[in-house]
């Protein structure tokens, strides 16, 4: 065998390393150019994006020249006085003024429901046998003083109710009671039930017997109930305070008096 067999037929001037490395580099771009190709990501040519751009120039110079798209053109797509409808919802709510006796009542009736109702029935009649009525009641429709005595300390032995004595004890009901609440309540049951004194207990009065209720208290956490005999002796008065004309006009939600 000649030598010429024996060496490989190479070219001495060829970079085996800077081949392989050229052949590699064009193999990875022919395999992402293939692969932009199959995900539909192939590049526009050039001759679509001139032609779509010719042909949105051409739409608006038609359009600008009908006068679809001049400035004038505004006023014939706008109605002349048109407002906006307001959404459900979004108007204020008006607040209508009321009657201070409705106003005061309806407010009693919920302090009732909370605070009185289990003893004295929904009915404001009692139950019979252990609570009296407030119905047809004296000490209901009576002095205004001895009432609000009765609710904020309780009573206890013998008291004389539409024509019964009982002999209970009706425990004191001030715990978390306000001026509002028992000014409230009182307009409540002396208009409910079938009593009807047609008057207003107003916050002020309201105001002045829980004043009285707090001398009584003392220093105790509490006040102890109260006898009829002590009723008689320093609360048969009407609470100090300014009347109110029932029909005075009041916000429901404030209290507060509406000028007319």
């Amino acid at each position: 065998m000649s030598d010429n067999n024996q060496k490989p037929d190479l070219n001495e001037d060829l970079n085996v390393l800077d081949a392989h490395g050229n052949l590699v580099e064009a193999s990875a771009a022919s395999s992402r150019e293939n692969q932009l190709q199959e995900n539909g990501m192939e590049p526009v040519s050039l001759w679509i994006i001139l032609a779509c751009f010719a042909g949105v120039l051409v739409a608006g110079t038609v359009l600008g020249k009908s006068g679809v798209l001049s400035a004038n053109s505004y006023n014939e797509f706008v109605v002349s006085g048109y407002t906006q409808a307001e959404r459900p919802g979004g108007a204020e709510e008006v607040i209508v003024p009321a009657a201070i006796i409705d106003v005061f009542a309806k407010k009693g009736a919920k302090i009732y429901q909370a605070k009185c109702q289990g003893c004295h029935q929904p009915t404001g009649l009692g139950d019979g046998a252990n609570f009296p009525p407030l119905g047809g009641s004296e000490w209901v429709q009576g002095d205004t003083s001895a009432l609000a005595q009765i609710i904020l300390n309780g009573v206890i032995g013998p008291i004389k109710v539409a024509g019964r004595t009982w002999n209970g004890a009706m425990p004191g009901q001030a715990a978390g009671m306000t001026d509002e609440d028992l000014a409230g309540l009182m307009t409540y049951i002396r208009n409910s039930f079938g009593n009807e004194t047609g008057d207003v207990i107003s916050i002020e009065m309201a105001s002045n017997a829980l004043a009285d209720y707090k001398t009584r208290m003392g220093p105790a956490p509490v006040a102890p109930p109260i006898k009829v005999a002590e009723l008689e002796s320093k609360y048969m008065v009407s609470l100090k305070g300014a009347k109110l004309d029932p029909a005075t006009k009041v916000n429901p939600e404030t209290l507060e008096v509406v000028a007319e």
